[in-house]
């Protein structure tokens, strides 16, 4: 398996504050840009700006909320039933699906079961 690599560090140098500016907007076309910062510094030859950019590529936050977003432009699910959301903003609900009756029904029966008494329990 190879390693990819997530998070990457840059740091760049300006010679003042609008080329530092400008490294920055060119940066922040980029989707995957987290963090940006202007640092003004000094030296014994005069001012300059470093500029620190941070990127993060597709860590697995993005991941999978890129995964749930494709399930859900197609599918939306309510406590069991799939429904089906058309192009127009109609849903559609599949008519095979199982029914509210057979739910209760399957209910009853668990109800049932835990409250049946078993002669063959000790206690």
């Amino acid at each position: 398996m190879t390693k990819e690599k997530l998070n990457q560090k840059e740091q760049h140098y300006a010679g003042d504050r609008d080329k530092a500016e400008e490294i920055v907007l060119a940066a922040k076309d980029s989707i995957y840009l987290t963090m940006h910062k202007i640092t003004e510094k000094h030296n014994k030859l005069g001012t300059y700006f470093l500029v620190d950019l941070t990127y993060s590529f597709n860590v697995p936050r993005e991941i999978m909320e890129s995964e749930a977003a494709k399930d859900a432009a197609n599918h939306i699910l309510h406590d069991g039933v799939k429904v089906t959301q058309d192009g127009d903003g109609s849903f559609y609900v599949d008519p095979n699906q199982i029914s509210i009756d057979d739910v209760v029904e399957v209910e009853r029966e668990a109800e049932a079961a835990e409250n049946a008494i078993n002669p063959d329990v000790p206690f």
